[in-house]
Formats: structure tokens, C-alpha cells, sequence
């Protein structure tokens, strides 16, 4: 939550500020600053990287600078692509090792068993489609890259299929930001509708899980 704080407050002082520094002020800090956050998020999968996407992208629709939404595209989709073969280059490391390693044991802790066992299957008839389309499921990257692991895929093969899976990720939340800015004259208000749509389309199939086992 103190993340969403500070993106809502950077959009709050895009509003105030004069064009041209704040554009200035974005382009030297806001890029380096989305690439680390979202190289972290995909390291440890408890950052918004999608609402962090959303709220780059409501700040760069209402930019004048060419290429400012190419730019949050290419940075959110790099940094997630790296952190994810970094996460995945850790678990390869735990899978070899007798003692196994604490990332493969933060993949396996984030990974139910009943949305791994779904996740081989998938990946066993589907192949690379599935990981590509796992980004795009709230909580559905870490069960995939968990059964990857498990089915031996060397580092290669999954950036390959990775690599796609990142860029619709991203284009994906950054469609959501540009939906936003698009309806408000202001990027705050903008940043505060794409976050509100990021957390509820994170928090939507858990809801839908527990409502169904409820019922």
C-alpha cells in the first residue's frame, strides 16, 4: 500500500507541477524508478507491478514528450522479463541443489497444489502457450514457472516463451493506465481509477474462489 501511496502522490504533484519540469522530473527519475520496481516485483512477487504499469502509463498519456507510452511498454516488459529470469535462474539453482535454496521455497510457498497440479497439466498439453497466458491471470505467473521447473525447462526455453508473456503483461496494464487517463482531465485521477481497476482485477478471482467454496 505505501507503494500505491507514492505513485497516487506522484500523480497528485504531476497536477501542480508546470509541464515542462514535470516531464523532466519523469523522465529522470520515472523510468530507472519503474524498471527497479517492477525487477523487484517479479524477485518478490508482493510489489502492484501492474497498478505500478498503470499508473506509469496515466502519466505518460498526458505527457507531451514523443514515445512516453513506448517507453513505459518497453521498461515494465524488460524489467519483468529480467526479474523473471533471474527468479527462474534461483529456482533452477534450488532444483539442483541437496538443500534446495529460499527462493525455490518462496516459488513452491506461493504455488497451492491444486493450481500446480493445473499448471502441469496445462503446461504438459498446452506447452509455451500456457506460460505466455500465465502473466496474464491474476496469480497464475508462479504455479506456471513452479511447474516449468519441475518439468526441467532449461532457463533458454522459458525465456523464449517468457519473453512474449511479458510484453502482453505489459501492454495489458498499460492499456488499463491509458483508459484511465483517457477519462480525466487530471493524471491523479487518472492514477486513482487504473489502481483501483489493477487491485480489483488482482483481488477478483480469489473472491470468486472463496465465494464458490462458500456456496
Amino acid at each position: 500500500m505505501r507503494v500505491l501511496t507514492v505513485v497516487a502522490a506522484a500523480g497528485a504533484a504531476a497536477a501542480t507541477s508546470s509541464p515542462s519540469s514535470t516531464e523532466s522530473a519523469q523522465q529522470a527519475i520515472g523510468y530507472p524508478t519503474l524498471f527497479l520496481l517492477v525487477l523487484v516485483g517479479a524477485l518478490v512477487p508482493v510489489v502492484p507491478t501492474g497498478a505500478l504499469v498503470s499508473s506509469a502509463a496515466v502519466v505518460a498519456f498526458h505527457q507531451t514528450a514523443p514515445f512516453a507510452l513506448a517507453l513505459v511498454l518497453v521498461t515494465a516488459s524488460l524489467a519483468a522479463f529480467l526479474g523473471d529470469a533471474a527468479l527462474y535462474w534461483l529456482g533452477r539453482r534450488g532444483m539442483g541443489s541437496r538443500n534446495g535454496s529460499r527462493w525455490l521455497a518462496a516459488i513452491r510457498s506461493r504455488a497451492p497444489e491444486d493450481r500446480l497440479e493445473q499448471a502441469q497439466e496445462k503446461l504438459a498439453s498446452h506447452g509455451v502457450t500456457v506460460l505466455v497466458l500465465s502473466r496474464l491471470v491474476p496469480a497464475g505467473r508462479i504455479p506456471v514457472m513452479l511447474a516449468c521447473l519441475l518439468a526441467e525447462w532449461p532457463l533458454r526455453r522459458f525465456a523464449r516463451g517468457n519473453a512474449p508473456a511479458c510484453v502482453a503483461w505489459a501492454a495489458t496494464y498499460q492499456l488499463i493506465g491509458i483508459l484511465g487517463g483517457s477519462l480525466f482531465p487530471e493524471p491523479w485521477e487518472g492514477v486513482v481509477l487504473a489502481v483501483a481497476l489493477t487491485v480489483l482485477i488482482s483481488v477478483a478471482p480469489a473472491l470468486w474462489r472463496r465465494a464458490r467454496s462458500t456456496a
